[in-house]
This record gives structure tokens, C-alpha cells and sequence, in this order.
């Protein structure tokens, strides 16, 4: 399978199973279907020759063959007769999303979770509780060392005192288990504090720091209960802890709405600011809502990729670079084979724990109670929905097969394509389309810096 497209001035060649990609001319770029199309078909590469022999389409072709040859071109889908022995391997959890609030001192208008109560009371994670998700954690992580731990609300922040002590406990554990703890904060920033700050430097990988972009776009979607936006309260906070961070290991994470189809706006006004790393990806919500994304918005946003990627590019050789978190991607290394066909491993290899030990799936599934898994005290006790995540891949999901971003995004969200359709196995449409130029412009990036060396 390959997947042809033209961006920024590069004729854009992906072989989507070897995962090589070609910058070509356009010659080559309007042979490469055709010779596909007469392989497909059964003719061998001397008739091809034969075909092409004294035209102007001789040298492109050889070309082409040498791709195939080198197995970079038209290659077999090697995963695919691996998925069920993929299907049977054993997992272990290796990351937790610790909702230690269900509360927040916000009233943000598309939150998922009901302004941090998920649909649920008020609740604050207790200490006992956040115990013995890290004793499960250890527990159940197998021969894995490095171990990933969220701390999420609602506002973490109102819970903070817990936050430090599990922490503690997590570094106690480290030791006699041969583990490491990567701690991470999500925050809304109104309680972030000096002393709070000082902490997160010295015990916590990453920072993520919840702002929308410019002004008038983050008051309206994150006004505080009184209706006052938190903008200006939050900001000078993050310009500070970015520095003091030396601008790496955070993210100025923001959520763009049908009310900023302009949101590349967003991201270079963070970067303005100063950010270096900046993540603003799109809501979902459901179709009534009036700051949901439709369809009739997809053009714009589409261009808006387009458009950040070029004015990206433009600061990179100005020498004012900055990185965005969804057009980051390794063309060489890459993620491993289980990330590659199954995603996030939430269900099996990633679960959230609610303030009082509840296990879900992941933190988009919280409070729905058919996804209860089970609890910190007994374990998972209801293998059925483990089994049903364990189960969840690029093969089996029926929109992904022959789609070339399928080795990218992994198959997309289960939250959403759950929330939409119903059925983990699905795919959210709008998220789709927006992930596949997101890919595209990514790979074109990596064109374009390349010929920057």
C-alpha cells in the first residue's frame, strides 16, 4: 500500500507497510500509481522495461524497481498475518492516570468530565487509596522498570498534600521493586505556586499546563464558577514554570472548538509568549453542542494544518523553532510493534483509577459504568473488558485496514470512536481526517528539514 500526496511544494511518496518515505519529481510521482496498478495486475518488471524501454520513462522507472527491490516500495503488510500471535501476547500495566480530584475550581465548557466531578460527587483521592494503585501498579507491571503515573483530575492541585505523599511513596518503592516512577502533573494552573513549582522540578518528568491560546479564546471555553476567565491569572504562572523547566519536559496543552476554527492563531500566539512546546488538538463533543467540531469546519482546520506547518518551517530557519506536540514523528526509530497496531494500551497496559479506587480503562471511560474493571482492593475483576481492549487493533477495526495512517495513529481513540458509535472497533470520522493531515504534514516537515541540513 502507498499513499501519494503533494504538500508545500514536495511530491510526497509514503510506502505505508516498510514505513519509507520518498520525496520525488513529478515524473516519478505520476509513474509510481501506474507501475503499481501493473504489478498488481500480474506483469513482471522486464515487461515493464520493455514498456518504458527508449522514452522519457525509462530512468524513472528503474527508479521505481530499485525501491521495490530494496523492499521500500509496494511491500508486503508484514503485520498482518502477526496479528494473532500479537493477539495472544501477554501484558502487563505499565502506566495510571491518578484521578486524585474529582473537583476543580473551574467550569470549563467542553469538559468531558463534568467541570471534574465525572458525572459523579465531589471527591478528593485519599492517601490509602493512591497506596494501593502504586501497589498495583508495581505489582502487575511484570519485568517492565519504567513506570508512567498521571496525576489528573478535575484540578490535582486541590488535592495536592496527597499528590506529594504519593509521590514519596512511589520514590520508597522504586528501590526494592527495581522500578522508576515517571510522574507527571496535568494542571488548570490557578493554585500553581512557587513552592508547588520547586517540587514538580525535582520529582516530576512532565508537566502538562491546560491553556487554550490567545485571550478571548481561553475565557470563553475556562471560565472559573463565577464566569471570570483564568487567563490572566494562569499566565504569567506557565511563562515561569516553562523557564524554569529550560522549555523542555512540559506541554501548554489547549483544546481548539468550532468557536476557533482558526486556531493555528493559538498555537503561534503560545509561541510568541515563548513556549517551545505547545499542544493544541481539537474537541470532541457531542454533535449538539454548540462549540462542537462539524463537518462543515473540516476545510478550514485541514488548511490550518497546512498553514502552521508552513509558518513552522519559516521559524525554523529564522531560528525560533518550537515543537508541536501532533506533528512530532520518528520516521526512523518509531514506536514499537504493540504501539504501533493497538495504540495507548489503555484496558490492559494503562488504566485510571477514580478518587476512590475505581480501575477504568482510561480516564474518557471514567464513571461510565460498564466499563468498571474493578478497584484497587480486589484487582480487575471484570476480565471481559480487559479482554475486549486486549483484543482492540488496527485489524480489527474495519476503517483502519486500508488506510495509510493506520501504523501512526493505531487505530485512533476507543474513547471516541466509543462515544460516537458505540463500539470501541469504530473510528470518530472528523477525528480521523484531522489525524491524517496532521500525519501528512508531519512527513512533509521531516522533508523540509531535511533539506534544510
Amino acid at each position: 500500500m502507498i499513499h501519494q500526496y503533494q504538500s508545500n511544494g514536495y511530491n510526497i511518496v509514503l510506502d505505508v507497510n516498510s514505513g519509507s518515505v520518498h520525496v520525488v519529481d513529478d515524473v516519478v510521482y505520476d509513474l509510481i500509481p501506474k507501475v503499481e496498478k501493473e504489478l498488481l495486475s500480474g506483469t513482471d518488471t522486464e515487461a515493464l522495461r520493455e514498456r518504458y524501454a527508449d522514452s522519457e520513462f525509462s530512468e524513472p522507472l528503474e527508479e521505481i524497481l530499485e525501491l521495490v527491490k530494496e523492499n521500500m516500495l509496494f511491500t508486503d503488510d508484514i503485520y498482518e498475518n502477526y496479528i494473532d500471535q500479537f493477539m495472544k501476547r501477554e501484558t502487563v500495566v505499565k502506566a495510571m492516570c491518578l484521578h486524585v480530584a474529582h473537583d476543580c475550581n473551574l467550569a470549563c465548557k467542553y469538559c468531558f468530565a463534568g467541570e471534574g466531578e465525572y458525572h459523579g460527587d465531589r471527591e478528593l483521592m485519599s492517601l490509602e487509596v493512591g497506596k494501593k494503585a502504586l501497589d498495583y501498579l508495581v505489582e502487575h507491571s511484570g519485568n517492565r522498570v519504567n513506570l508512567e503515573v498521571d496525576f489528573f483530575g478535575g484540578e490535582p492541585l486541590l488535592n495536592w498534600e496527597v499528590v506529594k505523599q504519593l509521590v514519596a511513596y512511589g520514590r520508597s518503592l522504586e528501590k526494592p521493586a527495581n522500578k522508576k516512577f515517571r510522574f507527571t502533573l496535568t494542571t488548570n494552573g490557578t493554585l500553581l505556586t512557587d513552592e508547588i513549582m520547586e517540587f514538580v522540578n525535582q520529582e516530576m518528568s512532565n508537566l502538562v499546563l491546560s491553556i487554550d491560546g490567545r485571550k478571548e479564546v481561553n475565557d470563553r471555553m475556562r471560565p472559573d464558577r463565577g464566569g471570570q476567565g483564568s487567563y490572566e491569572r494562569i499566565l504569567p504562572k506557565y511563562i515561569k514554570a516553562a523557564e524554569s523547566r529550560n522549555q523542555t519536559n512540559y506541554y501548554v496543552r489547549g483544546t481548539y472548538t468550532h468557536y476557533n476554527t482558526d486556531f493555528s492563531k493559538d498555537v503561534l500566539h503560545l509561541a510568541d509568549l515563548g513556549f517551545r512546546q505547545i499542544s493544541v488538538e481539537p474537541v470532541v463533543a457531542p454533535p449538539e453542542a454548540d462549540y462542537a467540531l462539524r463537518e462543515e469546519d473540516v476545510p478550514a482546520l485541514l488548511q490550518q494544518y497546512d498553514e502552521l506547518a508552513a509558518e513552522m518551517l519559516k521559524r525554523k530557519k529564522e531560528g525560533k523553532a518550537f515543537n508541536f506536540f501532533h506533528f512530532m514523528i520518528d520516521l526512523e526509530g518509531g514506536p514499537c510493534v504493540a504501539k504501533r497496531l493497538s495504540g495507548c494500551g489503555s484496558g490492559c497496559e494503562y488504566l485510571a483509577v477514580t478518587p476512590g479506587g475505581d480501575f477504568y480503562p482510561c480516564h474518557q471511560f471514567v464513571g461510565q459504568k460498564e466499563f468498571l474493571m474493578g478497584n484497587v482492593y480486589v484487582g480487575i475483576t471484570n476480565e471481559k473488558i480487559r479482554s475486549m481492549f486486549h483484543e482492540c487493533n488496527v485489524y480489527s477495526k474495519e476503517d483502519c485496514k486500508n488506510c495509510f495512517a493506520k501504523f501512526y495513529c493505531s487505530g485512533g481513540c476507543a474513547a471516541n470512536a466509543y462515544n460516537f458509535h458505540g463500539d470501541i472497533h469504530a473510528s470518530y470520522e472528523i477525528g480521523c481526517t484531522l489525524q491524517k493531515k496532521r500525519i501528512e504534514c508531519a512527513i512533509m516537515m521531516k522533508a523540509a528539514e531535511a533539506d534544510m541540513e
